[in-house]
């Protein structure tokens, strides 16, 4: 294709408009599609990149999980993931990991049917805090991709499965106030979790 001069300057500003309007959203992209740059691997499970994906394999029968190497306090998060294991897995956030030892809650992320996909479980702490609602249960896509996003304000979590709002809580007791984002690989060694398209931003 022939470029004018009047074409570059086009294509300058297009760009730059586009910028200021991902500037202006304030989503932040948690991966890169080619590498793990700002993710850190706790365990000995196996997190690589396949097709611009991140791919977490059991290759012991221990929990695994990667973590963002930076902590959020009030955000919200998106991505999109497919379980292609029979091991449920999850996003963890407010985390704090030594060795495989988690502390933090979790958003579940199940690859069975109403196996409370989007509902909030306390690892350190309570354990299961809620379940989704029965829309949101039913929302989950077995072996497929799935949609996950949600936003945690203070005590105040929203989430959603493939647009479907699964719950709306505000926790009485929150435990954890801070800490990194956590991708999980659940004990038992059959996990195997792709995730993608991940990003946040940041809440004031």
């Amino acid at each position: 294709m022939r470029y004018t001069r009047a074409s570059s300057v086009f294509c300058v500003l297009f760009l730059a408009s586009t910028s200021s309007v991902s500037t202006q959203s304030g989503w932040a992209s948690l991966f890169n599609g080619k590498n793990l740059d700002g993710w850190k691997n706790y365990g000995a499970e196996k997190w690589t990149v396949d097709h611009g994906e991140i791919l977490g394999e059991a290759v012991t029968k221990a929990y695994g999980y990667l973590g963002t190497e930076k902590t959020y306090k009030d955000f919200e998060m998106k991505g999109k993931f497919k379980a292609e294991g029979s091991g449920n897995s999850g996003i963890f956030y407010h985390a704090s990991i030594e060795g495989t030892d988690i502390k933090g809650v979790q958003v579940e992320v199940d690859p069975r049917p109403n196996m409370h996909t989007g509902g909030l479980y306390e690892t350190g702490g309570r354990q299961w805090i809620v379940w989704p609602n029965p829309d949101g249960e039913k929302a989950m896509k077995v072996g497929d991709w799935n949609d996950v996003q949600f936003s945690v304000r203070g005590n105040h979590i929203v989430t959603y499965v493939n647009g479907v709002l699964a719950l709306d809580y505000t926790d009485p007791q929150p435990k954890f106030s801070d800490g990194i984002i956590a991708l999980q690989l659940h004990a038992g060694g059959e996990g195997k979790m792709r995730f993608k398209d991940l990003y946040i931003r940041e809440l004031n």
